[in-house]
């Protein structure tokens, strides 16, 4: 079953079915590599106890499509998905996966990389940490 390759959601996604929808573009993939994002119980040196997402709806979509169109311009991949969970996670679940697939290794490694930097640094996705002192904004993002 292929499903949306750039898709913000609530619910889990499984690596496998995202990586398998990836290889289904070619037979000439010789390369997939997998960036996932996991939610960890410590940041800047203080305990964590869950994360909170919230994105612009709409303008996030775009801005993950517009990731993928640039990666698949500029780099030597066949294709990408880039999944990213929105609301409540739990310290351990998985936040986002970005697959790319290519002939050949290094091409989907400098794809991968390139789009999770960009993603952090332009999509309108906020992350909000909990601590037994409370809740903080990460500034990181947009």
């Amino acid at each position: 079953m292929s499903r949306e390759l750039v898709r913000i959601q609530r619910e889990n996604f499984s690596i496998n079915e995202v990586v398998e929808d990836v290889k289904m573009a070619s037979t000439g993939i010789g390369a997939v590599v997998a960036f996932l994002g996991a939610g960890r119980d410590i940041s800047k040196g203080t305990g964590i106890t869950g994360l909170d997402f919230e994105h612009y709806p709409g303008m996030a979509e775009k801005k993950l499509r517009d990731i993928r169109q640039r990666a698949l311009e500029n780099f030597n991949i066949v294709e990408m998905a880039i999944v990213h969970r929105i609301g409540h996670i739990d310290i351990g679940e998985d936040i986002v996966l970005i697959a790319a697939a290519s002939a050949h290794r290094n091409d989907a490694f400098m794809a991968c990389e390139w789009a999770i930097t960009e993603l952090k640094r332009t999509t309108p996705i906020w992350k909000r940490e909990t601590t037994k002192t409370g809740e903080v904004w990460v500034s990181e993002t947009p």
